[in-house]
């Protein structure tokens, strides 16, 4: 997966940090709800609007909230503090894509459930939700935003080569991935500067996700050799065979701004680093849905941990944070998708994007958002699959095989996962 501005700075452990328990300790003395004692609420650059959680101290003056934006490794340094025990914070974010490893230790968490969340859970999207909810029906997860993928592409290269270029069209156009890798043999016979592949992890992260089950099943069974990942496999390299690979993924922002990347696979957060790695190219880019179905990347929770003392408190500012009219300032300061539906109808999303030529992008991220097919993820799963990404690599730049490519990823992923105790 292509790293972003969220995930970019994720760092190798504590030590990267620069921090150790003396300085836990300074910043997660306290829970909510206890008198002189503070609020401390644990985030990652851009994963809240700054402003907002700068709003909830004067929200709630008694709670004392005390933010503290962690950079480095995030997972890392939760763990840590869980370890600790008296170093947890009161409220804590927790990345998407670590939350099926924090289910698996669910016991360091409050249930939000019978706080109020099984009721707000009914009001949102149930496959985010889920993704915040243990097999037993903990919900440990308070869904901050969600990335909804769609297509982005230069609608000035499209009309040079003679293609249609409105967003309806563009997405009646590639419904299937046949009919998409046809555009895009279109496109680069007729402006060969520019690709429809950015690189063919950009490929893959979406046909994975369009699967209905990834690298290891619920019943905790290795299930990264089923044949619908073995198509999703192909779908990806056959952007290799057809020479529509841009292989730009370590030079993404100047590929964006020289129009060497024509379509850009990715999820609705995706537009902020379009437009800030390619600022002179404002008014060029569209959105169109992807191709077969939109499938989601990222997007986060905020939780409260066990050892909170009062999580009714806790969970009166998380769901004022994540009030809708908040998540949709969080869109407008930082392009963090809200995961409530509630939000999707206020001015800041349903107005026109400049960038985008004025096209009200969320007529194609909201009906993505409710689209979404819902994946069991293992803890594992990360581990499982990077194999995969590996074997990439390798058909992108040393030309390996694509089928001894996948041979070989399977076999290395069996290996990990053996490791891991997956059946």
């Amino acid at each position: 997966m292509q790293l972003s501005r969220r995930d970019a700075l994720r760092g190798s452990g504590l030590a990267a940090l620069g921090l150790g328990l003396s300085s836990l300790a300074a910043c997660s003395s306290g829970s909510a709800g206890t008198g002189s004692s503070t609020t401390t609420l644990w985030y990652w650059g851009g994963g809240l609007s700054d402003a907002v959680v700068d709003s909830s101290k004067t929200q709630f003056p008694d709670a004392k909230i005390t933010p503290s934006k962690i950079g480095g490794d995030f997972k890392q340094k939760l763990q840590t503090a869980f370890t600790g025990g008296a170093f947890a914070p009161t409220i804590t974010g927790v990345k998407g894509e670590d939350m099926a490893y924090f289910k698996s230790v669910a016991a360091k968490f409050t249930d939000l459930g019978p706080l109020g969340a099984t009721a707000a859970a009914a009001k949102g999207l149930a496959w985010k939700w889920k993704q915040g909810q243990t097999t037993d029906g903990k919900q440990i997860g308070y869904p901050i935003d969600i990335g909804p993928t769609a297509m982005f592409y230069r609608s000035d290269l499209f009309e040079q080569a003679g293609l249609p270029t409105d967003p309806t069209a563009v997405g009646a156009a590639v419904k299937t991935w046949d009919e998409f890798y046809a555009l895009g043999q279109e496109l680069h016979g007729k402006v060969p500067k520019t690709f429809p592949v950015s690189s063919l992890a950009a490929v893959w992260t979406i046909t994975t996700g369009q699967t209905s089950q990834r690298f290891v099943g619920e019943d905790g069974t290795f299930t990264g050799d089923s044949d619908e990942l073995h198509e999703a496999w192909r779908t990806a390299v056959k952007a290799q065979a057809l020479g529509l690979n841009a292989n730009a993924s370590q030079n993404l922002n100047p590929a964006f701004a020289d129009g060497t990347i024509g379509i850009e696979m990715g999820a609705a957060w995706h537009a902020l680093d379009i437009s800030d790695g390619a600022p002179d190219t404002a008014g060029k880019w569209r959105v169109a849905s992807n191709p077969v179905k939109p499938t989601n990347l990222g997007g986060s929770f905020l939780a409260i941990p066990a050892t909170t003392k009062d999580p009714a408190e806790a969970f009166k500012i998380i769901q004022w944070i994540l009030s809708p009219e908040n998540e949709a300032k969080g869109y407008s300061d930082a392009a963090i998708f809200p995961a409530d539906p509630a939000a999707w109808t206020l001015p800041a999303l349903t107005g026109g994007d400049a960038f985008f030529g004025g096209q009200k992008t969320i007529d194609i991220f909201g009906p993505a958002a409710q689209l979404v097919p819902a994946q069991y993820e293992s803890p594992f799963d990360a581990s499982v699959s990077a194999p995969y990404a590996d074997e990439l690599a390798k058909v992108e730049t040393a030309g390996k095989d694509p089928e001894q490519a996948w041979t070989d990823a399977v076999a290395a992923a069996k290996q990990v996962a053996d490791r891991a105790g997956v059946k």
